[in-house]
């Protein structure tokens, strides 16, 4: 009994000291700065996304790897003292890496999609937040192995949870607009995102398995669908 005791204390003492790491604060900004029409977007792009992405994975791709590249080459331009020379080379250099490396990229989107799933579920629990790298190499790895055995389940994971992030924001927004044009107005959609841990988690991971469980029925009954 005191072995069990001893430990409970040590994991509250680690949660007091757990900073915040998960940028939910920003998360939250996003979804409150859209509008009626940018959130509804958002959604109906996401369910093509959700459901359909295996079709235009490879645009998808190269889209990915493309804004990563804006970002990455910004970040190095501010130091060479171009920001947007260097987001542009990043850009269409990613970009273009991406077309004939396509099966690698698309193995580490669902290398990355494994990460954010597993930190996801360590950020739910309230697990110490600064630790949550393990959680996310866990899903790395795991994400990263299936993506190479199995490539259509690579696909499928990158974009159930792409669509499925649109969606869920794009869904969030609407909700709390309609609770603020009430008579009187609520904050049941800022306290679900912002004060429990296991809302965002849950919310994503049951988007992605969703559009998971769709996208392999349509896969199977299209026929020649290949890389």
């Amino acid at each position: 009994m005191n072995m069990f005791l001893v430990l409970a204390q040590a994991g509250e003492g680690a949660a007091e000291k757990s900073t915040d790491i998960v940028p939910v604060d920003i998360i939250w900004e996003q979804i409150s700065a859209l509008t009626w029409l940018q959130a509804l977007v958002a959604v109906s792009f996401g369910i093509v996304y959700l459901l359909y992405g295996w079709r235009i994975f490879k645009v998808l791709t190269v889209v990915c790897f493309g804004m990563l590249g804006l970002f990455a080459g910004m970040k190095l331009g501010e130091i060479a003292g171009s920001v947007l020379w260097g987001g542009i080379i990043g850009l269409v250099g990613l970009a273009a890496l991406s077309v004939p490396l396509m099966r690698w990229a698309v193995s580490m989107l669902g290398a990355v999609a494994g990460g954010i799933i597993t930190s996801g579920v360590w950020f739910a629990f309230e697990l110490p937040q600064q630790y949550i790298w393990a959680g996310a190499i866990i899903g790395i790895i795991a994400g990263g192995m299936i993506s190479f055995i199995v490539f259509r389940i690579s696909v499928m994971l990158f974009t159930s949870m792409g669509g499925g992030i649109l969606v869920l924001v794009g869904f969030l927004a609407l909700l709390h607009l309609y609770e603020n044009n009430q008579p009187e107005a609520t904050n049941y959609i800022y306290t679900l995102v912002n004060g429990r841990n296991w809302f965002l988690p849950t919310a994503l991971i049951f988007t992605t398995a969703v559009g998971m469980i769709i996208q392999n029925k349509l896969v199977k009954g299209a026929s020649g669908w290949k890389l």
